[in-house]
């Protein structure tokens, strides 16, 4: 999906990534994304989103392994557990 010519990623209805201007904005884990803000605010802010928080997070800041986990925490957000348990112990190993 799209959104403003820019990618949009969703599982059913639910989102949990899209990127816009040079950033993309994640849903990420209440408190990781509290702890992200307080100790890399140049790379995390504050994207509001209803009457919660999502983050913008700076692409230029990020590897491709970091950026891959932090989409991977996002998907498991909107996924049952029962999708997300076995791809999340895969990516331990």
């Amino acid at each position: 999906m799209e959104y403003r010519g820019e990618p949009w990623f969703q599982v059913g209805k639910k989102s949990f990534a899209l990127q816009w201007n040079n950033r993309v904005v994640l849903k990420l884990d209440k408190a990781h994304q509290e702890l992200l803000f307080e100790v890399r605010p140049e790379t995390f802010q504050k994207c509001p989103v209803a009457s919660v928080y999502w983050s913008y997070v700076v692409l230029e800041d990020l590897d491709n392994d970091e950026l891959a986990a932090l989409v991977r925490e996002a998907w498991t957000m909107v996924v049952p557990k029962r999708v997300s348990r076995p791809i999340l112990e895969a990516a331990r190993s």
